[in-house]
């Protein structure tokens, strides 16, 4: 088994960040996770996380008050959650922030 992991900075001001571990043997994806942190108050905050824990891929939309909302993937293997995992929080993070933003603001 082979793990990969890395931090991905997705603003300039780095306080935007995509935390990854990947867990593969022979190209295929075993277990993984995709975080997307942003830093608040000088801590990073976990906002949304996919991942593999528990027994199956899915998307864990973490609420300001820490309350965790887990939404299932249905995708036929790790390598296609992943995939998808990592393309909406590169594409999506901003609208990920600005719903926790308002939370915190409400």
């Amino acid at each position: 088994m082979h793990e990969i992991e890395y931090v991905f900075y997705l603003a300039p001001d780095e306080t935007d960040r995509l935390r990854v571990i990947i867990r593969k043997d022979k190209g295929e994806i075993l277990e993984f996770v995709v975080q997307y942190e942003t830093m608040i108050l000088e801590e990073w905050r976990p906002v949304v996380r996919y991942d593999t824990a528990h027994g199956f891929a899915h998307r864990d939309v973490i609420r300001a008050n820490g309350e965790v909302v887990k939404q299932p993937l249905f995708f036929e293997t790790h390598n296609l959650a992943l995939t998808f995992a990592t393309l909406d929080l590169k594409m999506n993070w901003r609208q990920y922030k600005e719903g926790l933003q308002k939370e915190l603001t409400t």
